[in-house]
């Protein structure tokens, strides 16, 4: 059942304010596959976490349980359309992903970018969410937290002055672009279970990623 909900915005909170308080998780290219219908998630974890969503002023769909087949699967998911700036590609995220995706944004990425360029953010580009494959696309049988609809590939960040910071050019690029992308890192390193960068691998070299599974392993 699909369920759509808006309430008043988040509350601005300033720059040092995202690297404070945050959600810690909890330690837990093939084609995707046709989707087998499971039973909708009733878990009080899930639904607890929609209803933040919720009050944080967020545009959701919450996703039906399915099993796409070889271990694939998306448990307890939702679908974002409005977290007031603009994400490309954005599919079926956990909603622990979501939330703290939001919650990066909105106190992270907003607060850094009016800190460094003295612009606004105006989109959020990724390579997407949910992709049943394997780490790095290996024949190791080892799946991928994209797999459980719980990891987000973030690429580039477009400002309102028509600036745009890529992940590839702005990781070694300039001075403000490097200032710029490292603040972002850091906060995501408090808010993610396991934060990997261009630091972590030539596979990385264009994009974080981010994912709920770990305890806070960050490169």
């Amino acid at each position: 059942m699909r369920l759509l909900l808006r309430f008043s915005p988040l509350v601005l909170l300033s720059l040092s304010a995202c690297f404070g308080g945050v959600d810690r998780p909890q330690a837990s290219n093939s084609p995707d596959r046709a989707p087998r219908p499971s039973v909708a998630s009733n878990n009080p974890d899930t639904r607890q976490c929609m209803a933040e969503l919720a009050r944080a002023g967020v545009r959701f769909s919450a996703l039906p349980d399915q099993d796409f087949g070889g271990g694939c699967h998306a448990i307890g998911s939702v679908r974002l359309t409005d977290i007031g700036t603009p994400a490309t590609n954005l599919g079926p995220m956990t909603c622990p992903l979501a939330r703290n995706f939001v919650a990066w944004v909105q106190y992270a990425v907003k607060p850094a970018a009016r800190q460094v360029y003295g612009a606004n953010l105006a989109r959020i580009e990724t390579f997407g969410t949910y992709n049943c494959r394997n780490v790095n696309g290996a024949s190791s049988g080892r799946l991928s937290q994209h797999a459980y609809a719980n990891a987000v590939d973030v690429s580039a960040f477009v400002l309102d002055d028509g600036t745009r910071v890529t992940v590839l050019s702005g990781w070694s690029g300039d001075g403000r672009s490097q200032q710029f992308l490292r603040l972002i890192h850091t906060s995501a390193c408090r808010r993610f279970g396991t934060v990997l960068s261009p630091e972590y691998n030539r596979q990385h070299a264009n994009h974080f990623h981010f994912d709920m599974s770990g305890a806070g392993y960050c490169r």
